[in-house]
């Protein structure tokens, strides 16, 4: 007898002024025709938001095996960004739970629905990419221009600093109290008590 599949269907309003129980409807609907056992997470909150507390439970019980298939209304309900839809959706992937959008018509337990997937992680390596080029660009630009890149170059001590450092240390005076004291970075401190 095969047993049936745990749903968890994703509801998420913007506002509290706004109601989630047409999303609801349809996807208790669809986990219906299919014979899904249905639970459903909902957040009324910005899509932006980078913690959503119903949208993190649905991801702990994934990874604690108790979904089998994720349900939404559409995509822009569920991710912030083609980044974290993907990124929510590889993880998806490697735990074997599927990934529906109900009114998008992409459903992973189909190969059509896969070949969206891949698309959608194309598009957001391609994204990655372009990002990745910027930046270099950006930072042969500024070379070009002279701008000084990465950290500045802590202060050298003199010798002399390195021996009062040393026999402040030996008494007992913190790193912190020292890189004041000798206006430098503690690091240096730190090193100059290594050395």
């Amino acid at each position: 007898m095969n047993k049936q599949k745990r749903c968890a269907a994703y509801v998420r309003v913007s506002t509290a002024a706004q109601d989630t129980s047409s999303q609801e409807g349809e996807l208790r609907e669809y986990a219906g025709r299919r014979g899904w056992k249905v639970q459903i997470y909902c957040d009324t909150m910005s899509g932006a938001e980078e913690s959503r507390p119903a949208l993190n439970r649905l991801m702990q019980d994934a990874r604690a095996g108790r979904i089998d298939a994720v349900i939404v209304w559409r995509f822009d309900r569920f991710g912030r960004s083609l980044r974290h839809l993907v990124s929510a959706l590889e993880e998806f992937k490697r735990l074997n739970v599927h990934f529906i959008s109900a009114t998008e018509g992409v459903d992973t337990t189909l190969a059509s629905g896969e070949l969206v997937f891949q698309i959608f992680a194309s598009i957001a390596q391609f994204e990655r990419a372009l990002i990745c080029e910027r930046v270099r660009a950006g930072l042969a630009a500024a070379r070009r221009k002279g701008t000084r890149l990465g950290r500045r170059p802590g202060r050298i001590l003199s010798e002399s600093e390195i021996k009062k450092i040393r026999t402040a240390r030996r008494r007992g005076t913190t790193l912190r109290k020292l890189a004041l004291q000798f206006k430098a970075p503690l690091t240096a401190v730190y090193r100059a008590t290594m050395e």
